[in-house]
């Protein structure tokens, strides 16, 4: 019984060649492998020895031998094969322990020059780790460190005879095989790849599992999360997240975490908000401690969605705002409010130590804000496929004044912000600000004056003097005449549509603002 090692990682290295020499394995190794093994007193055969030829091109070529290769594909049992490796003396392989060299680490490492990056780029490891998952009825392929255990323990029951593993297993080792190189390749196409060339046509997306999760979006789905790894986008935000406390996290806990730490972390001043089923119910950005914000978005916004949602905030949670958090009352009940998630930067540690004391089940997560406007690739499914798309990413928005009336530098400041909460909310989508509150929300209506209408409603007598935004254009004046009788004076929208100029004379004969931005923010 023969195994060929050539790992990078060499966690468990040592421990796993011990048990295999222990079971009376011969171990072959390539160079670093096998230094690492003879410093621990192991008996080594190095490659050049089985093969009769040296490494060459300082190591780019090790196992590209016919005597590894051999020995590892022929078929057993197979009368030609058999003959042909008794012929030519090549020795049988039964398994093979392989990982890869650190492509991703280099690259992401600052900004290798072109050659360095391709010195990472493994050829010997992955024909290796392929051509024994292509032969795993005969030979083991173990890819992954955290299997050394479970092949030792299997190999030990019948004395180290590799027949000892079943053929399911072998099945499982196979793919994790296959699957490891292609993540591996994922990377190194994308590095390759240009820039500008972000939908090629053919495309593999590159993850790594961080959890299993309880369930998916409902009891009978299931569900995991995975980390994207990419070598152009670092990973931040809800996929980088630190759990400090709380029950586990559920697939919808992750998606309404995300969307609500998206919102604030596009806000460059002080922002939080509360998020319910991914739509914002408060939301409040100024310069102002989050504390008072989340007071004023609490008190102004939609209180009553708002218990048991997400809070999040572009700010390290202080003393005062973990108060807040947990000790304020709900405007509309008196009952202390509950939400499952807080998510921020960072957390001072006595307000870290408040809101733990506070909740036993309160989630408390910890996340890198990154750079929101970065340029990235998302993917949803399909039935039958993926649909794949550039990020909505706009760093610079122009409202262009159509109307009549010249909006005020406040009412600006406002809309801006409503600019942003409406790219978050559900099409269609509406949102009423006021003094940098969210004031009125209308999310995945059918129609867009039926959003506005429930921004109505939500708001009330706080809509007098505020702005409203839209995320795309408004087909009928409509929408201009609810947001108006509501008692904005300001209503952006995307313009473009056939009848804008009956919109614009809507709005000035209601003496309101009407803007354009040029720019559409669909969210379904």
């Amino acid at each position: 019984m023969r195994a060929i090692l050539a790992v990078y990682d060499k966690t468990g290295l040592v421990d796993f060649a011990r048990g295999l020499q222990a079971l009376g394995w011969e171990l072959v190794a390539t160079g670093g492998t096998s230094r690492a093994l003879v410093e621990a007193g192991l008996a080594v055969t190095e490659v050049a020895a089985l093969t009769g030829s040296p490494e060459m091109l300082g190591g780019r070529v090790k196992t590209l031998h016919p005597k590894v290769h051999g020995g590892i594909l022929y078929r057993r049992g197979h009368a030609s094969d058999e003959e042909e490796v008794a012929r030519y003396d090549v020795p049988a392989i039964d398994l093979v322990a392989c990982n890869l060299y650190p492509f991703v680490e280099t690259v992401t490492r600052g900004a290798p020059a072109l050659p360095e990056a391709l010195e990472q780029i493994d050829i010997g490891g992955p024909t290796l780790i392929r051509a024994a998952a292509k032969n795993h009825p005969a030979v083991l392929p173990v890819v992954d460190p955290a299997d050394y255990g479970a092949v030792l323990e299997a190999l030990g029951g019948r004395g180290g005879d590799p027949a000892a593993i079943g053929a399911a297993e072998r099945r499982r080792l196979a793919a994790r095989a296959f699957q490891h190189v292609a993540h591996y390749d994922t990377a190194i196409a994308e590095y390759l790849r240009d820039a500008d060339d972000v939908l090629p046509p053919e495309l593999t997306i590159a993850l790594t599992r961080l959890s299993e999760l309880r369930y998916g979006e409902n009891p009978h789905q299931r569900g995991a999360l995975y980390r994207l790894d990419s070598v152009r986008t670092p990973v931040e935000g809800i996929a980088a997240y630190r759990q400090h406390h709380g029950k586990a996290m559920s697939y919808v806990n992750f998606l309404d975490a995300d969307a609500a730490y998206n919102l604030v972390c596009e806000v460059g001043e002080p922002a939080m908000a509360i998020i319910k089923h991914t739509n914002p119910a408060c939301f409040a950005a100024g310069n102002e401690p989050v504390a008072r914000l989340y007071d004023r978005a609490l008190r102004e916004g939609d209180h009553v969605s708002a218990y048991g949602g997400i809070v999040a905030s572009n700010r390290v949670v202080d003393m005062d705002y973990a108060r807040a958090l947990r000790d304020v009352l709900s405007p509309d009940t008196g009952v202390r409010m509950f939400y499952e998630i807080v998510v921020a930067p960072g957390f001072e540690p006595d307000a870290l130590e408040h809101l733990r004391k506070k909740s036993q089940d309160l989630r408390i997560l910890e996340a890198p804000a990154g750079d929101p406007t970065r340029e990235r690739v998302e993917a949803r499914g399909v039935r039958g496929g993926m649909l794949v798309q550039t990020a909505d990413v706009v760093r610079e928005v122009r409202f262009d004044v159509v109307s009549r009336r010249q909006p005020t530098a406040s009412e600006l400041a406002d809309l801006r912000l409503a600019w942003v909460v409406c790219k978050h909310v559900k099409s269609n989508a509406v949102a009423f600000v006021k003094d940098g509150v969210l004031i009125g929300m209308g999310a995945g209506q059918p129609n867009r004056v039926g959003s506005a209408e429930l921004c109505r409603q939500q708001a009330g007598e706080r809509a007098r003097g505020a702005v409203a935004a839209t995320d795309a254009l408004i087909p009928f004046p409509d929408t201009v005449e609810v947001c108006a009788a509501a008692g904005c004076t300001v209503i952006a929208h995307t313009g473009g549509s056939i009848r804008d100029d009956e919109s614009v004379a809507a709005a000035d004969r209601l003496g309101v603002t009407l803007v354009t931005t040029g720019v559409r923010h669909f969210r379904h």
